[in-house]
């Protein structure tokens, strides 16, 4: 039996059900009669039964079978079924379901009726579902209503072609010479339609940009019209007049000004007047000057004006309405790079914010306040920083860990306040810092030799206090044990004397390996800061031995061996432990001033990599791949291809991605022999990739000189674009010199990070096929500041002795706000010249 259950019993009797199988019961019945109606051609309740499924797809249950019914009722010649039809045709079908094709003859159709009220619904529908080929079929019918005398029907027709040129872009050649009529139009729907037009074709295509400058006059004029006119109650909303046009209006400028001089200085005057005159007691009006200070900050403005519109968003911080905060401190964080002085008078603002009940809010605030740090406000940020992280919640922390400790490496005023700033993060949030904090602060303190006894006194009244963050145990413990015999010294200028004997440290330490909270690192860190106090401590190596004795039986088998291997040189090398346990070395590191070159961070400050002792290990060959996807696949375990920095411990360094991999290797291979060249030659390919002499290949680590090499670009050689991706670029710059003699090439990377944060632990990798011979410098650092404000650099020489077609594979790695991000790009477009010779 059909259904005759109208829509809003349906609605009833769904919403009635209590449980969502009794929902479910409803709509199977529900569904079977409307089938039974369909089979039956009942035109009557055609329209009900479409309107009815429509429903039951909006709760998301299947209702496909009503497509065919929908263009039955686009045939019909009742302006009331046509209506159902559409509306259900722009619901259930998509361009994926062949009933799709058959709704285009009904659409042309209606397209050329009489009513316009038939052909608002085709355009509408059209604008909806209209793939490329039903775009390409009915382009002229919409070019054609977009030239009718109805405001109704253009204004739809504007918005149709929208969809059609997103599909089709080059079907845009049509209705582009109709924009400057539609814009002039005395009605602001079609010119609001126009503007939004125009808008998609200059994103969709930058050739009509130029084009489309010259209607700026036209633009500047509408919109001064729009401000001055009075009262219109038509386009009047919360005495804006017509909000909707003003806003587009300003993006079209926006996108029409940027980059170009002319077009900018025509809009100055008037930006300044939407600025300034602009009711702001409204949401509309803020509406308004939010999109007017973008405008004003994509485009060549004046420096007042940007300062105008910064001054703005600064307004927008102290509204009430927590939308707008929101969008202030979001616009405030794009345009710290164009104008950092204006932003910067808002701080206290921003800083405010640090302290607003919504979540949202915080999470910009605080972002916006680590861009603002620099090295002139350093003190003052970090305090209010380091406030925020002691009160904040727990998803907050990690972040502003990481960002403090790395803002306070590259402005820190000296090395007394670094070390504070540190230790003040530990014993805040030491669970939260992130993993290279430990020896990054252990580096800092053994390289200041004048702060030794102020820094080890410190943390030992940190641990006193606290002996539950890891972090903050674990450099001290590294500090006690490397310069335990300071803790007792007097002679400090400003603070008090420690006042412990050596009895108190070794008991600090015993409670921290014997403590259930303490991790396993930790208590191998404080059973390491033991051993070292014998040679320290005068008085209880006794104690301290019986301590070591007493883990050689621990479950944990790295304790145990420690223990184990400690207690033999008390028993078995006595006379060797002085020198075993003395201090170790700090790393040797010449800073010098090149502006744009990040280095290794030693001290908190960059280091060249010319000036940096490095350590290289090799291993033996393995097998060769065949592709570069082998070369960087994740069944490899890859490390990282950079020489490693030399810290003060005595673990072994990880080898490069070139020792990994067997077919990188610079000796002779079955897909690359060996190249023979005289040895002492300039062309020595061993002497250009720094490999030495066969004598010297026997030394499994060694140290050498990394010196950054001049990298001059040849004129005809032009640089290309590696990789480009969510704010980071990488380019490639090329040196040919030794390519005619000795097939070998140099590939200058160069990496830049746009983003407004900066991108830490950067690691860059490359693999070639295995005809090819590569080799990776070391990199100038690993870290990448914000805003292209500083670099990256690392050289590849790459061996080419078969003169094929250069091919790469990298994988890119860092930390974005403390997560993890890894990028895997191929390089094809590598010049011709590096390889046709």
């Amino acid at each position: 039996m059909p259904s005759n259950v109208k829509l809003r019993d349906l609605i009833r009797s769904i919403r009635a059900a209590r449980t969502a199988q009794d929902e479910r019961d409803v709509i199977t019945k529900e569904c079977a009669l409307i089938r039974t109606s369909f089979r039956e051609e009942d035109n009557d309740v055609r329209g009900r039964n479409v309107a009815k499924l429509l429903y039951i797809h909006m709760l998301g249950y299947p209702a496909h079978f009503g497509q065919l019914e929908c263009l039955k009722l686009i045939a019909s010649q009742k302006f009331n079924d046509k209506r159902m039809g559409y509306l259900g045709a722009m619901m259930l079908l998509d361009e994926k379901q062949d009933v799709h094709l058959l709704v285009t003859n009904c659409l042309k159709n209606d397209l050329n009726h009489t009513s316009q009220y038939v052909q608002g619904l085709a355009l509408c529908t059209l604008g909806s579902i209209c793939s490329s080929e039903m775009s390409r079929d009915l382009a002229g019918e919409v070019e054609r209503l977009m030239k009718a005398g109805n405001s109704y029907i253009k204004k739809k027709a504007c918005l149709c072609a929208v969809r059609v040129i997103r599909k089709v872009p080059e079907l845009m050649e049509m209705y582009i010479p109709l924009t400057r009529s539609l814009m002039s139009d005395n009605n602001h729907g079609v010119q609001l339609t126009a503007i939004v037009l125009i808008a998609e074709m200059c994103i969709l295509n930058q050739d009509v940009v130029s084009h489309f400058r010259r209607y700026v006059p036209n633009l500047v004029r509408s919109l001064k019209s729009l401000i001055q006119s009075g009262y219109s109650p038509e386009h009047d909303v919360n005495g804006i007049s017509d909000p909707f046009l003003q806003v587009n209006a300003l993006r079209l400028l926006r996108l029409l000004g940027h980059k170009d001089s002319d077009a900018s200085e025509t809009m100055n005057d008037l930006l300044a007047q939407v600025a300034t005159n602009t009711e702001t007691t409204k949401n509309v009006g803020n509406a308004v000057l939010y999109e007017t200070v973008l405008t004003i900050m994509d485009i060549k403005s004046e420096s007042g004006l940007r300062v105008l519109a910064i001054n703005i968003l600064g307004r927008f911080l102290l509204n009430n309405d927590k939308n707008i905060r929101y969008v202030a401190l979001n616009t405030l964080l794009k345009t710290l790079l164009v104008d950092n002085n204006a932003v910067q008078r808002h701080r206290s603002t921003v800083l405010e914010c640090l302290k607003d009940p919504d979540i949202s809010i915080r999470r910009r605030a605080v972002e916006l306040s680590f861009a603002l740090v620099n090295s002139g406000n350093i003190r003052s940020m970090m305090k209010e920083l380091i406030h925020f992280l002691e009160n904040c919640d727990v998803e907050f922390k990690q972040y502003t860990t990481s960002n403090i400790i790395t803002v306070s490496e590259r402005f820190a005023p000296n090395k007394r306040w670094h070390i504070d700033t540190i230790l003040k993060v530990l014993t805040t949030a030491s669970a939260y810092v992130r993993d290279d904090a430990v020896s990054n602060l252990i580096q800092l303190v053994s390289n200041t030799s004048t702060l030794h006894t102020y820094t080890v006194q410190q943390l030992f009244r940190a641990i006193q206090e606290d002996k539950t963050q890891p972090s903050l145990v674990q450099v001290a413990s590294w500090c006690i044990g490397e310069y335990g015999e300071l803790l007792m010294s007097t002679d400090l200028e400003e603070d008090e004397p420690l006042n412990v004997t050596e009895a108190d440290v070794v008991n600090v330490l015993s409670s921290i390996l014997n403590s259930t909270l303490t991790s396993q690192v930790t208590k191998e860190y404080a059973l390491t800061a033991l051993m070292k106090l014998t040679t320290r401590f005068t008085t209880c190596t006794e104690q301290i031995q019986y301590i070591i004795n007493n883990f050689t039986t621990n479950t944990d088998v790295e304790l145990q061996q420690r223990s184990v291997e400690y207690d033999a040189i008390f028993r078995k090398y006595e006379t060797l432990r002085p020198g075993l346990l003395e201090r170790m070395p700090t790393v040797k590191a010449e800073s010098n001033n090149n502006e744009g070159f990040e280095g290794p961070a030693v001290n908190g400050e960059a280091v060249p990599a010319e000036k940096v002792k490095i350590e290289v290990s090799h291993t033996p060959q393995q097998k060769e791949s065949d592709s570069l996807l082998d070369l960087l696949g994740d069944g490899l375990p890859i490390t990282n291809p950079s020489p490693v920095v030399q810290q003060p411990t005595t673990e072994s360094s990880s080898s490069g991605l070139m020792d990994l991999l067997g077919d990188l290797d610079m000796g002779a291979t079955a897909a690359a022999p060996a190249l023979t060249m005289p040895m002492d030659g300039p062309s020595s390919l061993n002497d250009l990739l720094g490999m030495g002499t066969a004598n010297n290949s026997a030394v499994a680590t060694q140290a050498m000189s990394t010196p950054v090499m001049d990298m001059t670009q040849p004129e005809g050689i032009p640089p290309i674009t590696a990789f480009d991706k969510n704010g980071l670029s990488i380019q490639f710059s090329f040196d040919m010199t030794n390519l005619q003699t000795s097939n070998v090439f140099t590939v200058t990377m160069t990496a830049k990070n746009s983003r407004v944060s900066p991108m830490t632990d950067f690691v860059f990798q490359a693999a070639v096929p295995k005809s090819f011979k590569l080799q990776l410098q070391p990199p100038t650092g690993n870290l990448l500041p914000p805003g292209s404000s500083g670099v990256v650099t690392q050289s590849m020489m790459v061996a080419n002795p078969n003169k094929e077609l250069v091919r790469m594979l990298l994988r890119i790695s860092y930390n974005f706000n403390g997560q993890p991000v890894q990028e895997q790009s191929q390089v094809d477009n590598f010049p011709s010249a590096l390889y046709q010779y």
